[in-house]
């Protein structure tokens, strides 16, 4: 059986590492945008004080982690290794 040769997929080519940063920071930017104004209106809601603050408290956690997700993205491996 030496006449058997081995089937190898090719690895398709790599996407410029440029590219891809610049794609994710963009839908990490429009992420943060929708975030922000769901909060506005989570605000405005006519519900109870403390499901509105609840609401509203969790939205900004989502905000800070996709801050932090565009800092890491800046700064490379060493953001957000604290």
């Amino acid at each position: 059986m030496s006449n058997v040769i081995p089937f190898r997929r090719r690895p398709s080519p790599p996407a410029p590492a440029v590219y891809n940063v610049v794609a994710v920071a963009d839908d990490l930017f429009a992420v943060l945008e929708h975030l922000q104004a769901v909060g506005a209106h989570a605000a405005a809601m006519d519900r109870p004080r403390r499901e509105v603050e609840g609401t509203v408290r969790n939205l900004l956690d989502a905000v800070t982690a996709v801050e932090r997700a565009l800092d890491c993205l800046g700064e490379g491996d060493e953001a957000g290794q604290a």
